[in-house]
Order: C-alpha cells, then structure tokens, then sequence
C-alpha cells in the first residue's frame, strides 16, 4: 500500500491539531507549502520559531505585546479611567482598530465556563478588580461576547463591581459607571433571519434617530 513520505505524514498530523484545520485542509496546506521556494518555507519556520520569544502578555492589561507595559498602557493620551474588558487580545484589537475608544484594555483570558473548568482563578478577574480600587476609575465597559459564558461573565463582573462601588460610596468618591456594549443586528443583516436573541438586544440598543 502506497504512503506518504513520513516527514510530510508528520507535517499533515501537525497542522490538523490547528483550531479550524480539519485533516483534509492540513493535507492541502502541506501540500501547498511542499511546492514553495525554500526561502519562502525558512522564513514560516523562522516565524513560527520566534513566535513565543517575541510576544510577552503586559502586567497591566494582559494583551499580547512585545513590551510589558504595552503602548496602550504607556500611552499618556489615552484616557486610562475607563477601562473596556475583553475576553481575548484580539477583541482588543478589534475594538481599538475602530477609532472610537480612546480608552485602555483589561484582558480576561477568556471567560467563565464551569463545564470546562474555567472558573474566577483561571481568568484575570481579581487583577482587575484591584485595577478598580487601586486606580481613579471612571468607567468599565464590559465587551464579552454575547454568548451564554459571556453573558454569564458579564453578570459576574457587574456584580462585583457592584461590591466595590458600596465601598467607594461609604468613602464619599464617585461611584464607578459600569456598561455593556450593545449588541444587534450586524450591517447587512436581514431580519427574517435573526434569532430571537440577536432581535431583542437590538431592540434593546435602540437610539434615537
């Protein structure tokens, strides 16, 4: 029985433990890279290689960077009183690619999700809620995703906060605004298709026209 070369069998079993890469799409993927310039294949290897020595997560906010504080962080033009919560860096970026938050980020790394064991401890809840106390916070916007862990860590988070503003009330300070970002319809979206979910938290975000 005919096999292949065990270098790219091994290559193939590699790629198909991606996130998305199914076997036949590794089997493709492998293929494609077996007919590039070998330049092009050192500097992927190159790349991949040097991929954990030149990423480091920032003690402030936990994004990826490559320096610890981050340039959100050290920015001084950023307003570092509102504080937008993600689960992930890439919802960071995301968010600040838009233009339209000035503020700075607290990664979580991920969300709460009890089934898989990912409780508090596992995410970076209690750094942030000595963000909270220890900094001159004016707002936290919560932005997890609007699934049912998100939902659920949203709740969780507001619900601690909660808890600090009566501390910051019993002090005489001003009470830290917490919101979530609306969530609805996405541009060309077509409402007969919606779910009833996606329906209601439009409705919800309604503004004034």
């Amino acid at each position: 029985m005919a096999k292949l070369p065990s270098s790219i069998q091994r290559l193939i079993n590699e790629l198909s433990r991606l996130p998305g890469i199914g076997p036949k799409t590794a089997q493709r993927l492998a293929f494609y890279l077996l007919k590039k310039d070998s330049i092009d294949i050192n500097n992927l290897s190159l790349a991949i290689s040097q991929v954990k020595n030149g990423v480091t997560f920032c003690s402030v906010c936990h994004i990826m960077a490559e320096t610890d504080p981050c340039g959100i962080d050290a920015d001084p033009k950023r307003d570092h009183d509102v504080i937008c919560v993600v689960e992930e860096s890439l919802d960071a970026l995301a968010i600040d690619k838009t233009g339209q938050f000035n503020g700075v980020f607290h990664v979580l790394g991920g969300v709460l999700n009890p089934l898989e064991g990912t409780g508090p401890e596992q995410l970076t809840i209690n750094h942030l809620m000595q963000r909270v106390r220890q900094e001159e916070v004016k707002e936290i916007i919560i932005a997890t995703n609007p699934s049912l862990e998100g939902e659920t860590t949203a709740m969780h988070l507001a619900k601690l906060i909660k808890g600090v503003n009566q501390e910051i009330i019993k002090s005489g300070n001003q009470e830290i605004k917490v919101s979530r970002i609306a969530r609805g319809l996405p541009m060309g979206g077509d409402l007969e298709y919606a779910d009833d979910i996606t329906l209601m938290r439009a409705l919800e975000g309604r503004r004034e026209y």
